[in-house]
Parts: structure tokens; sequence; C-alpha cells
């Protein structure tokens, strides 16, 4: 059952039908497998600005349903990338390209960027109706630390120096959901042997961007509890704003599929927030507008029993 709309109604117009397209196929010799794209779009309106969905290990183009139904259906286009790690490409951790997923799994964002005109003329019309000076990237889990560095985080490499940036001009804002926090000792030894790239450093992710985790999102691979989840905010000049789901573990109620039984802290309400103040903060992000935003935060103040907070730097 698709999640209700409970936070801030009147705010947010009617939802415009919209279109989706997959796959859309990138070219990607470098990767050994080309590069699978969803493209989900209104059917009308112009001016639409677009987000980057990067998603979590496993889940492929057509996760995050949620999500992109909504996002869509107000206003955004929304590409979906399918990285290597996806259960949809069978990849085994005997391939030789697994160790560098994570690094092929930026290129393949920085990839959807360079190719985004040819994307859009999957939907006929729909690049006319775009603007390219307001596009975001969200990334839940691994896709958040995949998008993260487009933002202006590095690896820091085992000297403990920060590796290349790969922040990306193109990118004006992002949302950072459930995405794991810095490394050392805050791994555990498990962590630390099979994921080296999980050791960020947010010093230089000055891009505007919403962080949402969980307060039950406790992981196997930090030493730490949930407030690992928030690291990026405490650490970063560009997180503005934290948003914290109540009793949200780390699918945040169910924001990559209807129905999924894997979800372990199902709550339409909490999918329903995160889809309405992700959508919020992004339009006043890009500068579309601050009312909805404004809304949201207000809405989550003044109720007497929220299912979660914001905190603003």
């Amino acid at each position: 059952m698709p999640a209700p709309d409970t936070v801030a109604p009147n705010t947010v117009p009617a939802p415009t039908p919209i279109t989706s397209v997959e796959p859309v196929v990138l070219p990607a010799p470098e990767g050994g497998d080309d590069l699978r794209v969803r493209v989900s779009a209104p059917v009308s309106g112009t001016g639409l600005p677009v987000i980057v969905l990067a998603h979590g290990f496993g889940k492929s183009m057509s996760s995050y349903d949620p999500l992109v139904d909504f996002w869509a259906a107000h206003g955004f286009v929304v590409i979906q990338p399918t990285f290597l790690d996806s259960r949809t490409l069978g990849l085994t951790p005997d391939d030789p390209r697994y160790p560098n997923i994570w690094r092929i799994r930026v290129q393949d964002v920085g990839r959807v960027l360079d190719e985004l005109d040819h994307l859009l003329t999957a939907v006929p019309g729909l690049a006319d109706r775009v603007d390219r000076d307001r596009t975001a990237v969200a990334g839940h889990s691994w896709g958040g630390q995949t998008v993260s560095m487009l933002l202006g985080a590095r690896v820091l490499g085992p000297d403990g120096r920060p590796g290349p940036s790969h922040t990306d001009s193109r990118v004006k804002a992002g949302v950072l959901l459930a995405t794991t926090g810095i490394g050392g000792d805050d791994l555990t030894p498990f962590a630390r042997e099979h994921f080296s790239f999980m050791s960020p450093d947010f010093d230089e992710l000055t891009t505007p961007t919403l962080v949402v985790a969980g307060d039950q999102d406790q992981s196997a691979l930090s030493t730490r509890g949930p407030d690992w989840f928030t690291d990026v905010h405490h650490r970063s000049p560009g997180a503005q704003a934290l948003l914290t789901l109540f009793g949200g573990e780390h699918m945040l109620g169910g924001i990559h599929a209807y129905d999924a039984e894997d979800t372990t802290d199902e709550s339409p309400e909490r999918v329903a927030l995160v889809r309405r103040a992700c959508w919020a903060y992004l339009r006043h992000a890009l500068g579309i507008d601050d009312i909805a935003w404004r809304r949201v935060r207000a809405e989550l103040a003044e109720t007497t029993d929220p299912i979660g907070h914001i905190v603003d730097k």
C-alpha cells in the first residue's frame, strides 16, 4: 500500500500523472557491463529539476518506487542507474571488478550527468521541459556514500590522507539517506578488512545537503550506535539539516519498495515524511521555493507526538 500523505498536505500540489522508461542503456566498456538507467518524469510541466537517485547494495533502477513515484508526480525528473552490485546483474565477489565497485559507482553517476541530454530523449518531449541548472543527487545506504562524493566527500587512503576529489559542480544539492559514517575504529574488523572505502572525509562536502537517519538504525558494520549515520551532518559544512526518524531502522520505514517483506521497521508514515521532506528540502536548496520546507519543519515542531525531528545548522 502506498504511504499516505500525512505531513503538511496544504503545501503539496495535486500529483501529476507520470511516465517511466527503462532500461535506457549507456555504453560503459570500462565497467564490463552497459549502464542501465530508468527515467521517470511528470507528463506535463516545464522547468523540471532533476534528481539522480543512487540505490543501496543489491537494489536496482527498479527500486525506491515510494520515493520515485512521489517525486516525479510532484515535479521532478528522477534518474536511476543500476550499479554493478545489483542483484539483477549477478556479480559475485570473485569478479575482478568487485573491489572497485565503489569507484565504478561514482563514475556511473558522473556518466549519467554527462549523458543527461541523451537520457532525457527516452521520454518524448522531456528534454525541452527540464531545467539542467537544477540538478540534485540522492542516495540510500551505499548509494548515499556514492553520491556524497559528488557533493564533496572524499575517501581516506591507508595513509590517512583524502583521496581524489569527485566533486561535481553540476550538482547543486543532495539528500543522503541512512549514509554510513566515519571509518577507523568506528568500523568492525570485518568492515575494515572488506570495505576500505568506508573511511570518508567530509571536510569538503560543501554542497547543500539534507541528511536523513533513523534513531534505531544499528549497523553490523559499525562499533557505534545509530548516531554513526549522522556523522555526515556533524562533520561536513554543507549538510544543512538532519531529519531523524523516531523508530526508524535502515530502510527508513520502507522507502525501497511498496509492501517489501525485508522492511524491519515498516511504517507508511515514516515513508510519507521522508519523501515529502526530501522533496521540500530540494525545492528549497535548488531555489524553487522554501514554503514547503518551512512548513514541514513547523509541522514536526508543533506536533505533540511527532515521528521525527529536524535539526538545522
